[in-house]
Order: C-alpha cells, then structure tokens, then sequence
C-alpha cells in the first residue's frame, strides 16, 4: 500500500486533529495532577496505588499515541471505525480526570479518595479493554489476528481483574493489581514494536 497517498488521506488528517485533542486534553489532565505533588508536597499524603495507576495510565496514553501512527494503514475510513476511537480516547480521558479530581475537599486524602472511587475507575477501565477489543475486531480479520492469541486473553484476564479491583479493597490486591498493570503493559509494548527476533 502506497503510504504516501494514505498519509494525505483528509479523513486521517482529520480523524488525527480530533484524536490529537482529547489525547493532549488527557496528558495534560494527568501531568498537572502529577505537578501538585511537587508544588505542593505537603499538602496532601502521596498514596502509592493512586501514583501506580496514574503512571499506567501515562503508559497507555503514549502508548495509544504511539499506536495512532499504525492507523496509516486504515482505508477507506468508516464512521463506525471512527466512533470507535473517539469513545476509546474519550475513556481515556475520564480515567485520568477520575484520578485527579479539582479537590480534594470532601476526602481525607488520597487513599480515601481513590478507594471512594474504585467501583468508577475500574468500572471504566474494564469498558476501555472492552471497546479495545471490538475497535479491534472493526479493523478486519487480518489485522486481529495479527496480535495472535495472547491479545483475547490479556483483555479478557485485565476485564476480569478489573471487575475485581471494584470489588476488593485489599490493599496487597491493588498493589499486586497496579505492578503487574505497568509491567505487562511495558512487556506488551516491547513485543509490539521494538522486539527484533
């Protein structure tokens, strides 16, 4: 396929401005959440599972960018395609405003806040897996089957942990829950695209 004509496609360049900005609005969200914890540390106690899950969702969301680049390949465009990926980043972008909200006010902290918030986030976050797999599945048959058969599974096991995770308020299953959420997703991204056999 001639990359070229592709990449001048006005409905990718458009498809692309409109990814482009819920994606920013996203990082943006995320990144100033950070940033308070250093302008002002003191204010409110740091809550470890609250930080693991914020850099995830840093993760995905580079890794969503990174990914957005392969949609080259997509042509012709349909309305379901693009659908699909305005709720897929839309979703994204209610994560990160889930873990930082304006204040803090009604919380005793983070931990309180983030554990108050959990049926949500984890609600939502089980939706993304899902739409991931169906936005997939519009894509076409080739393109699903070349994530082979570990793809089904990582969505289908990450939907059922994340049902969990709603549930559970261990604190030993949200540590555990949120380690292997970043490192599965570093792993998952090393194999897409850097691993040289």
């Amino acid at each position: 396929m001639d990359t070229t004509a592709v990449a001048s496609d006005p409905q990718f360049a458009h498809i692309r401005i409109v990814l482009g900005i819920v994606l920013g609005l996203a990082l943006t969200t995320l990144l100033k959440g950070l940033a308070k914890f250093v302008q002002h540390p003191g204010r409110e106690r740091i809550y470890g599972v609250h930080l693991g899950w914020a850099l995830s969702m840093f993760i995905l969301l580079v890794h969503f960018w990174w990914w957005e680049f392969g949609l080259l390949r997509v042509h012709p465009w349909t309305f379901t395609s693009y659908a699909f990926l305005v709720l897929y980043v839309v979703v994204l972008f209610l994560l990160c405003t889930l873990l930082f909200p304006d204040d803090l006010a009604d919380y005793s902290g983070w931990r309180d806040y983030f554990q108050s918030r959990r049926s949500w986030f984890f609600g939502i976050m089980a939706s993304l897996y899902v739409i991931d797999f169906v936005d997939t599945l519009i894509k076409g048959k080739p393109y699903y089957e070349h994530f082979g058969i570990e793809y089904p599974i990582r969505n289908g096991l990450l939907v059922v942990l994340c049902l969990v995770a709603m549930k559970v308020s261990s604190e030993r299953f949200h540590r555990a829950f949120v380690a292997f959420a970043i490192v599965y997703e570093l792993s998952w991204i090393y194999r897409l695209y850097d691993y040289l056999p």
